[in-house]
């Protein structure tokens, strides 16, 4: 695997220096002084990939779409319990989200997914689109050891067809159906479960659109994660949510927090202003996903 960052200003390298600082420090933390089996948990590999390990990045935080890249990153760990975000990671996503809003001690928001060896290598096994990028575009940062990854073995045509077409069939109804379940409820006045599908719909959207291209999602239920890594397979996903004011991110960020919130707060509440905004967003979401969806199978089934 590339190692090398050359192609990167000194800037960004000196950012990823800090970021493997930050989640070393996190997970030793979170890791404590375990006993038996747990004391040998490792991080075995963190890999740099998409737009940043590739060269495509792309840095507008002050046009009109307010894009900027994020740091893609992949740490391999080499115990499944290791994985558990909310026991190990949760603490470094915060820590890093902090850096980069509030103190701007980082410039590069940063994304990153935890997985076992054996859950890249049966990713890569099993011909996953995702892990096949890493292998062949991503670039170590940190590696215990010179050890490769698995050889990818690609899908045919056919099995790459049947899989993507069954995931859209999957997630899109089910992200209809959520749909149809919050219109029901706004309609009754059931504000709270009105809240809790829309997140739904939207969760399931990003869903659809990353099995469909990649074969591969993180089961996060955090949209704005899932945003991240959707984005990144076209740029038409971006217009779904305009980042113009702070105003429409901020109603973004509370349709993200309605997941938990909408079910176990009392104290969570949507305006009327902001259920119109968010369910009419949605809807653009669901006519962008629907749209690249198609053309994607269309590809794919002309490779057959």
């Amino acid at each position: 695997m590339k190692t090398e960052l050359d192609h990167l200003p000194v800037n960004k390298r000196r950012e990823l220096d800090r970021v493997i600082q930050i989640l070393f420090e996190e997970f030793e933390d979170a890791h404590g002084e375990p006993t038996g089996a747990r004391k040998l948990g490792r991080i075995l590999k963190i890999i740099l990939y998409g737009s940043y390990a590739t060269g495509r990045w792309v840095h507008e935080p002050h046009t009109e779409r307010g894009y900027r890249s994020d740091f893609d990153l992949l740490i391999i760990v080499n115990q499944k319990e290791l994985t558990d975000r909310l026991e190990y990671w949760e603490k470094a996503e915060e820590r890093l989200d902090r850096e980069t809003m509030i103190l701007n001690r980082l410039r590069t928001p940063v994304n990153f997914i935890v997985h076992t060896l054996q859950e890249v290598n049966d990713g890569l096994a099993h011909g996953r689109y995702f892990f096949m990028d890493i292998a062949r575009d991503g670039i170590a940062l940190y590696q215990i050891d010179n050890s490769e990854l698995h050889s990818p073995r690609p899908k045919t045509p056919q099995q790459a067809f049947e899989m993507a077409q069954r995931y859209f069939d999957q997630w899109f109804d089910l992200a209809v159906s959520s749909r149809r379940i919050f219109q029901f409820c706004y309609d009754t006045q059931q504000f709270p479960d009105a809240a809790y599908n829309l997140q739904q719909a939207c969760e399931r959207l990003y869903y659809c659109v990353l099995l469909v291209f990649t074969f591969y999602t993180p089961y996060s239920h955090n949209i704005k994660f899932l945003r991240a890594l959707a984005e990144k397979i076209s740029g038409r996903l971006v217009e779904a949510w305009p980042r113009e004011t702070r105003k429409h991110e901020a109603y973004f960020n509370k349709l993200k927090d309605a997941y938990v919130k909408a079910r176990h707060s009392e104290h969570f509440r949507m305006t009327e202003e902001e259920f119109a905004f968010l369910a009419e967003r949605v809807e653009v979401l669901g006519t962008i996903v629907n749209e690249l969806c198609q053309e994607r199978l269309s590809e794919l089934r002309a490779q057959l």
